[in-house]
């Protein structure tokens, strides 16, 4: 949880939380209203639509630790088990899950844990080390510990715990070195990996969401997992999701 902390804290974590933050607003523009949850480290993340959202939450797994969030105001941080999220079924319309998979030992039962406390058609995006960047392999940032991906696999985990990919995307094209004229040029790194559409950079970020109807992965075929009616999706912009 420190070291967490620490990188938020320095311009390094600020280079990867304006990296991710700009695909996640891009796909959700507002949260107004809607109950949002945060799964890992994710105060970071949450803090943009703490505002407009009618409830946000951050889970925190007992492994990693938990610190007070937010700073000021009533408390909106949970410790407990990833296997056994302590809340209701079907309550978040949102959930964000940043530095949540990577040190999970048991991926697909926090994935399925987060489908049961989501509402239908609710909407996930995860954020995730890409097992191809170099972000990946520094041991100086929390993205260099644990288990990375690629986009191939997140959606199979997705897939697998009845969610739906609908969106994918890299981003933190920056390299992962503190060095004042590197770190200037973020913004700069992070528009030409845009452009370009390069594969290596340091985060995968991948939208999903939560069907009554889905297909998994392994079998292909469709499971009946709830007789409720489907509301209309909303438009996506949405990213190639190859790998």
């Amino acid at each position: 949880m420190l070291a967490l902390q620490r990188f938020y804290g320095a311009r390094l974590g600020e280079i990867a939380r304006a990296a991710a933050l700009r695909r996640i607003e891009a796909l959700w523009p507002s949260c107004g209203g809607l109950d949002v949850l945060g799964v890992g480290y994710a105060p970071p993340y949450l803090e943009p639509f703490r505002a407009d959202a009618r409830r946000a939450v951050a889970f925190m797994p007992a492994a990693q630790g938990a610190e007070r969030w937010p700073a000021s105001g009533g408390v909106a941080t949970v410790l407990g088990e990833e296997t056994r999220l302590p809340f209701a079924d079907a309550v978040f319309d949102r959930a964000i899950l940043v530095h949540a998979l990577e040190e999970s030992e048991a991926p697909r039962v926090l994935l399925r844990e987060v489908w049961r406390v989501m509402a239908p058609e609710g909407r996930l995006v995860v954020v995730a080390a890409n097992r191809a960047g170099l972000w990946a392999r520094a041991d100086a940032t929390p993205f260099g510990h644990g288990r990375p991906f690629s986009r191939r696999q997140l959606a199979g985990l997705l897939g697998d715990a009845m969610f739906e990919p609908t969106a994918s995307a890299i981003a933190l094209h920056a390299p992962p070195v503190d060095w004042g004229p590197l770190t200037a040029l973020a913004d700069a790194f992070e528009r030409g990996g845009e452009i370009v559409r390069a594969p290596f950079g340091g985060l995968v970020l991948m939208e999903a969401v939560k069907r009554l109807y889905a297909s998994t992965a392994k079998a292909g075929r469709k499971v009946l997992l709830a007789r409720a009616p489907v509301r209309a999706s909303s438009p996506l912009r949405k990213d190639d999701a190859s790998d």
